[in-house]
């Protein structure tokens, strides 16, 4: 079958994933005497689709275990989705409230029976659109973090650290996004400059009327849950105040002035107020000097005065409370406004600054965070994480880059309680029953919970579920073990885990590579993976950062429907190096087309020219220079193919590729092969040639097939290397003896070096292409000439060279001239252009070049721009420097040469 004048990915790619489906290709086999490797996938949302992020981390795992399955490994790449218990409660949400319905008018069991409605149809979009990717995962072993048996990890892990009180029920402050209202965790809520107020409050002095302790704050609403004012021990003016007591505006509480070094005397007054129901660092504070911590904001951030009704007290010009009950009900932002106007009517608001501070808001509710004081289940996150930490220090499991080890160290040795619940209903509900008089119970199952209480009671007493369900993370913490079975002793657990490798990007190192560590070797006994490569973010071409606002989002599936996956497969390869972010554009993806394009484009040349695999061909014994050098490159391309993807060095794997398809094999070797392949060739060179031809050809498709997966497998499949959609399955290339490498490639890299030069001459010195011009050869030696001769023909054709000669005498005026070795390359350039304009022209182009570079150099000398100026701005500037710096070189050398 003749291969088509372009490789259409729209028509291949479907085709051929449908192959490989069929085949199993995928597949692991448990049964099997090959050496395991495991990848675990991170879980995307059962509410998600495909985005640039996923597009990068599951091309690099995909090529990894492409890569291992080649080498003869038993791969398994486990996929599955995660239930996203906010995300998919809000999208379902949404969804009722458009037909006017609400959760709870429906009640719990309806609701649950709604979502898992809404699973069933549409939650599967992720999973399609990694088809589109190409991802080669075991489909048939798919999980979901709700499924029975992932379900039954939950509760016997819950359980099982309950029963070792490494699970908790306490009352502490958590974020609580009041519009969903529920605990959220910290990796949903996100930081947004706002620009707002710094109110200066003054606070009386008990017992000295007319004096005050001025205190500023960005929230005057929460002054009704004040208990104290702190002011750091050493400070000037305050400091005298410490064992005082001050007066609460509006509430007329006598609140104690405290001593403590959270209090920075630089900022504000150098007192602030202390509330430690509603702020983080007011909760610490108040654990330091044992302060009462009444809330005065409920789930929806509404006024309250329950916990601080029995303190209020009328004191003339400093308590109102009426209007403090008045303030009931209201939002926590007009409740803001009528504080401040009241402090304003009684002479107690100092003075207003505008302030631009960081507000938290809940990532997915919107609206800005609130700190609010709950009873929750948290886990005791310091005991478990102290293995996890070990294991990292000893080397069991090790982060690439290894820089990245700093950051999770500096998470878990400073590691808070984990609160683990949430005040939803789509969710692992948690496994917690409660008698009568709110005795808990922890059991698997409610029959359990009966049994237990029956024990503690001595009868059957009526239990209610904790209504809470856990954190996403908490199930997503299972994930690799649970997915194999656990808690059942499974065979696919014993061989399976612990895993290889876990790839992923920096943002969940704490929130999830940390978590699997620390149950992994709970409940396990050993790490869940023992490397981690951690990945940068994909951002535009221009380094900033993808969001919506910016309309700089790039969707991958409108890139593989306009350039194909393997071009994104491979732009993402060629991009990813360690320790950086990936700026992708359109653009790049289109350059790297261009390498399908080209790569599909020789093989079409060797199908036109009977290259075609030939099974008696033997790559030891070749004879020709052209064949012996194209096996020994082949070499050096496989052993840097295989020490890239060993080092997750996917830029050095793309570019050890791309530099052998595109200049040994395409630009040399088929260049140097047309004349032995033409009609009257000799047929013994010409059938060596088809054969190194077609060996090398079927090799490049197996290295690159984990980068490239489909028109490798397409071409593999019309060339006949083997059946229908068996590439995946093919075994990885091995480098193969050469005879006389070495002086094959001293013979053919210095031809193409004499080629390189003289091309790079003519195109500095604008030598018209249909000149030809003679090139001498001066201080040459008889082997340099005798090798001149021996390809003088590939000379004259490829390097546009009317002769090759050697050269006696002097050099010929108005020449160019050029180093190979120990020989100089002279191109006379008399007669073929205008020299003394061509100088001129040099000249004028590195002036303009230099004034260029002299502008950025300015910026960039320029400490002000350097620090006020964004990052990928300065970074830009000095790529600009490098670039205006090597032409100017060009430019240079260009002008020497003519000298």
């Amino acid at each position: 079958m003749t291969l088509d004048s372009r490789f259409a990915p729209g028509d291949v790619e479907p085709r051929l994933y449908r192959g490989w489906e069929r085949e199993g290709s995928f597949a692991c086999n448990p049964d099997s005497n090959a050496q395991p490797y495991t990848i675990m996938i991170p879980p995307p949302n059962v509410t998600g689709s495909l985005h640039m992020g996923h597009a990068l981390t599951f091309t690099l795992q995909d090529t990894l275990i492409r890569w291992r399955r080649m080498q003869g490994r038993d791969a398994l790449w486990q996929p599955g989705t995660d239930h996203a218990g906010i995300a998919t409660q809000m999208v379902v949400e949404r969804l009722l409230a458009a037909d006017g319905k609400d959760r709870r008018e429906m009640g719990r069991a309806a609701f649950l029976d709604r979502v898992w409605q809404w699973k069933a149809e549409s939650g599967g979009t992720i999973t399609t659109q990694l088809r589109r990717l190409g991802a080669s995962l075991d489909w048939p072993r798919e999980r979901f973090t709700m499924d029975d048996g992932l379900s039954a990890a939950v509760k016997e892990t819950f359980v099982t650290l309950y029963n070792e009180g490494l699970i908790y029920r306490d009352r502490r402050l958590v974020n609580w996004d009041p519009k969903l209202q529920t605990a959220i965790s910290d990796l949903e809520v996100e930081n947004r400059e706002v620009k707002g107020s710094l109110w200066y409050l003054r606070y009386p002095i008990e017992g000295e009327p007319g004096d005050f302790i001025i205190v500023a704050t960005t929230r005057p609403e929460t002054m009704l849950g004040d208990t104290a004012v702190a002011v750091h021990p050493d400070h000037p003016a305050y400091g005298a105040l410490i064992g005082k007591r001050a007066i609460l505006p509006l509430v007329g509480r006598s609140i104690p002035i405290v001593g403590d070094t959270y209090a920075d005397p630089e900022k504000g007054t150098g007192a602030v107020k202390i509330t430690p129901a509603h702020d983080f660092n007011d909760f610490e504070v108040g654990k330091r000097h044992d302060l009462p911590m009444p809330s005065i904001l409920d789930r929806q951030a509404m006024v309250t005065v329950e916990e601080i009704a029995d303190v209020l007290a009328a004191i003339p010009g400093v308590a109102d409370p009426d209007f403090v009950r008045g303030l009931v009900g209201q939002s926590r932002f007009a409740a803001r406004s009528a504080i401040i106007a009241e402090l304003e009517r009684l002479g107690l608001l100092e003075k207003i600054e505008p302030h631009v501070n960081q507000v938290p808001h809940g990532d997915r509710g919107g609206v800005p965070v609130e700190p609010r004081l709950t009873t929750q289940w948290y886990c005791n996150a310091a005991v478990l994480a102290k293995p996890a930490i070990e294991a990292v220090e000893t080397g069991r499991t090790v982060f690439v880059p290894k820089q990245w080890e700093n950051t999770f160290f500096a998470w878990l040795r400073d590691i808070q309680p984990w609160c683990i619940s949430r005040q939803l209903w789509w969710g692992h509900r948690i496994p917690a029953w409660y008698g009568p008089d709110g005795t808990v119970f922890v059991a698997k199952d409610e029959a359990g919970a009966a049994e237990q209480a029956r024990a503690h009671y001595g009868r059957d007493e009526a239990l209610s579920q904790d209504e809470d369900v856990l954190d996403t993370w908490f199930s997503s913490a299972l994930w690799p073990f649970s997915t194999l079975g656990w808690p059942e002793k499974t065979k696919e657990l014993d061989r399976y885990y612990p895993g290889d490798v876990l790839v992923t990007g920096f943002d969940i190192i704490f929130f999830w590579v940390a978590r699997m560590m620390m149950m992994g070797l709970h409940m396990m006994g050993d790490v869940p993976f023992r490397t981690v490569y951690i990945h940068g973010l994909v951002r535009d071409e221009k380094g900033q950062k993808m969001s919506k606002s910016r309309g700089n989002v790039i969707d991958p599936l409108e890139l593989i429907d306009t350039y194909g996956a393997d071009a994104l497969r491979f732009t993402i390869c060629a991009l990813t190096g360690p320790g950086r972010d990936v700026k992708l554009g359109a653009a790049r993806v289109q350059d790297y087309r261009g390498f399908i394009t080209k790569l599909w484009n020789a093989a079409r040349f060797c199908e036109m020219n009977g290259i075609r695999p030939d099974p008696a061909f033997d790559p030891s014994q070749v004879k020709l220079p052209l064949s012996r050098w194209l096996l020994d490159a082949a070499n050096t391309a496989l052993r840097e193919a295989d020490a890239a993807l060993e080092a997750y060095r996917f830029d050095e794997y793309a570019a050890a590729g791309y530099r052998f398809v595109w200049n040994n094999f395409c630009d040399w070797f088929l260049e140097f092969a047309k004349p032995l392949l033409a009609e009257g060739a000799d047929a013994a060179g010409a059938a060596e040639i088809r054969g190194v031809g077609a060996h090398v050809l079927g090799l490049i498709l197996r290295m690159l097939h984990p980068a490239i997966p489909f028109v490798t497998e397409e071409l593999w499949d019309r060339f006949g290397y083997g059946a229908a959609c068996s590439l995946i399955g093919t075994a990885w290339p091995a480098p193969v003896a050469v005879p006389d490498a070495e002086a094959a490639r001293a013979e053919l890299d210095w031809v193409i070096r004499l080629i390189g030069i003289v091309r790079s001459v003519r195109s500095e010195m604008n030598v018209p292409p249909a000149k030809p011009s003679p090139v001498l050869l001066r201080d040459a030696s008889a082997a340099v000439l005798a090798r001149a001769g021996r390809w003088i023909e590939a000379i004259r054709r490829l390097a546009r060279a009317s002769d090759v000669q050697a050269l006696g005498g002097d050099v010929p005026k108005g020449s160019a001239q050029a180093v190979l070795d120990e020989t100089t390359v002279v191109l006379p350039l008399q007669g073929l252009i205008d020299i003394d304009a061509e100088r001129a022209r040099l000249a004028k182009e590195r002036d303009k070049v230099a004034a260029e570079a002299k502008k950025v150099r300015q910026k960039l000398d320029n400490p002000d721009f350097v620090s006020r100026a964004k990052e990928e701005v300065v970074a830009e500037n000095r790529e600009r420097l490098a670039a205006f710096e090597a032409e100017i070189a060009r430019l240079q050398a260009a002008l020497q040469r003519l000298e």
